[in-house]
């Protein structure tokens, strides 16, 4: 009886070799996740890594005179840069000093204002 059962469980004959369509079979069975995976490339990941880029490019141009505004929204214009630190002017006078980290810039403002 038992016997009967093990044979009803077997996979199809054929010695155990994958034929010419057991790679196309694999293949397409891999097929959705690629595509998923080009999809997330080119709207996500592509598209964080070039602002990330721009953004690290930006914080190396950063010069004495430039104005910012840091990623708290503070709105403030370099007076010196010692490294990573950077002294902000801010307040309606410009009597107003802080000490940054140049990463917490967020953006380059016009000339404006």
């Amino acid at each position: 009886m038992f016997p009967d059962i093990a044979y009803a469980m077997a996979g199809p004959g054929g010695g155990g070799e994958a034929g010419p369509q057991g790679g196309l079979a694999a293949f397409s069975s891999f097929l959705p996740l690629i595509l998923i995976f080009v999809i997330f490339y080119f709207l996500l990941i592509r598209p964080q890594s070039k602002k990330a880029k721009e953004h690290k490019q930006m914080l190396e141009s950063l010069k004495k005179g430039d104005k910012v505004m840091t990623s708290g929204g503070i709105l403030g214009v370099i007076e010196d840069i010692d490294g990573d630190i950077v002294t902000l002017k801010v307040g309606v006078k410009d009597d107003v000093r802080i000490r940054i980290n140049r990463n917490y810039i967020a953006a380059l403002r016009g000339k404006e204002g």
